[in-house]
């Protein structure tokens, strides 16, 4: 079998009626329960056997009390950060949130106030912009440009609205959901230098850091050196990795002393949280032995992303699927199908799908898909089939 076969065959898990919400909230969310699951990121295969195996351990110990991380955990975390990535991680950069959305929440709320601007780069992960306006902030978009079917950051743009809205935070999207890029060490040095020259904090959103596929993921602490370590937060989190998002344990590295003081005063006042002991205990395991499986499913990912790119290109060549640079995310322009039809009657209705809608992302894009690739083949092949028969 190649290893595409063996990967699927080893962790592929059937997830409907295990309370799922990809799987068991069609009902809800999309008002039918019979759908493909094909939307929210995370996937239909088991975590690795290293993680497994380490939390059946602490649940056979019978034990879950108040706990502190070993020097192992650091150890492990920067191991990976410096192999993988090039970052020399110092263990007191790191401070502890349950998720990448309420680190989001976290930040905006400790380095800015009421009616502060923040801006984003639309179309970009839906909770920016959410986190934003529930935080009685100023939505402030700079839009990305498609040129020559992928997208780019408009830097005259960028700009122009951070000094026109007196703009304070930036939140970057690197590996970008949901277009996919994955920007370079040039882009992301230009966007941090307006930045810095308008006095803007920049949080980077790296979550999809370990999805990378052509190239390698730039952190931006990497960028000059880490010149800009001083105006910078990056927030990741092994949840997309190795699937893993309910045991609630991300992370965020703040290089410089005095951001990081900022943040830990504003945890003394509103937090005082605790690491998660599952999500730790989850994430030093699979950075410890989850390698192997890593590089299973990536192979994976792309083997999806080729059916729906090869297949859309002979078949429906009209139809535009953005490169897979990183991100287990494919984002896809449908409008020249739909002859009509809204998106959500072709996808969903006609196509039995449950999917992403590109409007969630951003204004303009409601003609626009984003599909979950971290799944079994036999799923993409049967959404490629759909479209095709029903465009």
């Amino acid at each position: 079998m190649s290893i595409v076969e063996q990967f699927v065959d080893k962790y592929y898990v059937e997830r409907r009626n295990t309370n799922s919400l990809k799987w068991d909230a069609l009902e809800e969310r999309f008002g039918d329960k019979d759908l493909l699951a094909l939307w929210v990121a995370d996937m239909e295969f088991k975590t690795p056997d290293s993680i497994r195996e380490a939390l059946k351990e602490r649940v056979e110990h019978g034990v879950f009390g108040y706990t502190k991380l070993p020097e192992s955990y650091y150890n492990e975390y920067k191991k990976w950060h410096k192999e993988n990535f090039n970052i020399s991680v110092e263990k007191e950069w790191i401070r502890f949130a349950p998720g990448i959305v309420q680190a989001i929440l976290w930040v905006i709320h400790a380095y800015t106030d009421v009616n502060d601007s923040i801006v984003i780069m639309s179309p970009v992960y839906y909770p920016f912009a959410n986190s934003i306006r529930n935080s009685g902030r100023k939505l402030v978009e700079s839009p990305l440009i498609e040129k020559d079917k992928k997208f780019e950051i408009d830097f005259d743009t960028f700009e122009k609205v951070i000094k026109e809205n007196n703009v304070k935070l930036y939140i970057h999207c690197s590996p970008h959901n949901p277009v996919g890029r994955v920007w370079t060490r040039e882009e992301q040095e230009k966007v941090l230098e307006i930045c810095r020259e308008n006095n803007v904090l920049v949080l980077s959103d790296e979550i999809h850091q370990d999805f990378v596929y052509n190239n390698n993921q730039v952190s931006a602490l990497c960028v000059k050196e880490g010149k800009y370590h001083d105006m910078l937060i990056v927030a990741n989190s092994g949840s997309k990795t190795f699937n893993l998002a309910t045991l609630t344990h991300s992370t965020l590295l703040i290089p410089n002393d005095k951001v990081r003081a900022k943040f830990d005063e504003f945890s003394k006042k509103n937090l005082g949280a605790e690491p998660s002991l599952f999500g730790q205990l989850a994430l030093e395991a699979g950075y410890k032995g989850g390698k192997e499986w890593l590089t299973g499913l990536k192979e994976v990912v792309k083997y999806n992303y080729n059916i729906i790119n090869e297949t859309l290109a002979t078949e429906l060549p009209e139809v535009k699927v953005y490169p897979l640079e990183g991100t287990y995310l494919v984002f896809i322009n449908i409008e020249s199908i739909l002859k009509g039809r809204t998106t959500k009657k072709f996808i969903q209705d006609e196509c039995g799908l449950a999917i992403d809608f590109g409007h969630w992302f951003g204004k303009g894009y409601e003609n626009y898909i984003r599909i979950n690739l971290a799944t079994s083949p036999r799923n993409i092949k049967e959404a490629v089939k759909r479209i095709v028969e029903n465009a």
